[in-house]
């Protein structure tokens, strides 16, 4: 589906299932087709809400500079344009838990719980900067294809990629249907995002923090970080997955939302 948001914005997104309103938010460089076994097992219980962001699928592109404040806009924008009104559950996956916390800097009055996974709260360092840059290069010259094949050693624990090879699969034919300036601007948006440790305190609705127990790209010190700073946090190691924790242990990664869900009021 899609909807015209504020700006004239086109944003792509699913809409399944009744009940109380989660929205997650995919990670780099993917779409909403990661969700799509969190949102199949929770949509009898919840309606889960997947939109693509800036750039990814049909969601028009940056019309200024990127950033993951605009990200965030976009969310409660197509919040607005579904007539949504009463505070959600928003979850964020890697570049989707940075713009899930935008988001709560800026619309804390529409949160009903959070949910960080496979993030961090940390801006990115000067060797994370330059890191970017190459990236951008690189993917200014190449395929989507091949930005993510070159990701995926960092993307996936070992164990996925020896056991499960339909997952690696999986995550090269979603990013590689992703568009050149699709990836660049996020990659751009990413690169400039704030710090979030000082505002983490600011957090007072429910939160859980998932982490992959062989995550290498935001490890168990970057999802503790987010649980010492968010008062009542709580804490799910996904055992034996990597940074793509809900593709690679989808059960346990459902399981752990729907736990987090059961005890929201």
């Amino acid at each position: 589906m899609k909807k015209q948001i504020a700006n004239k914005v086109t944003l792509e997104y699913e809409d399944v299932g009744h009940g109380k309103t989660l929205v997650l938010l995919h990670g780099f460089p993917f779409s909403l087709q990661m969700w799509r076994q969190q949102a199949a097992s929770l949509q009898t219980s919840c309606r889960v809400i997947t939109p693509n962001l800036r750039g990814f699928g049909a969601t028009d592109l940056f019309q200024g500079q990127p950033s993951v404040e605009q990200m965030a806009e976009d969310v409660s924008g197509l919040l607005d344009a579904l007539g949504i009104k009463e505070p959600v559950v928003l979850g964020g996956l890697s570049m989707g838990g940075y713009v899930a916390l935008a988001f709560a800097r800026h619309h804390p009055d529409r949160l009903r719980g959070l949910i960080l996974a496979d993030t961090r709260a940390e801006a990115d360092t000067a060797e994370g900067k330059a890191n970017r840059d190459k990236t951008i290069a690189f993917a200014e010259t190449h395929s989507a294809r091949e930005v993510v094949e070159q990701m995926l050693p960092r993307l996936l624990s070992e164990r996925t990629r020896q056991q499960q090879p339909g997952v690696a699969e999986e995550i090269i034919t979603i990013a590689a249907a992703q568009s050149r300036a699709g990836i660049v601007g996020a990659l751009q948006a990413m690169r400039d995002r704030p710090d979030s440790l000082p505002f983490l305190q600011n957090i007072s609705v429910p939160a859980l923090v998932i982490v992959g127990e062989d995550d290498i790209v935001t490890p168990l010190a970057a999802a503790q970080n987010l649980v010492q700073g968010i008062g009542g946090a709580v804490l799910a190691v996904i055992p034996e997955a990597g940074h793509m924790s809900n593709l690679e242990r989808p059960r346990a990664f459902t399981e752990a939302l729907a736990a987090f869900l059961n005890t929201l009021r």
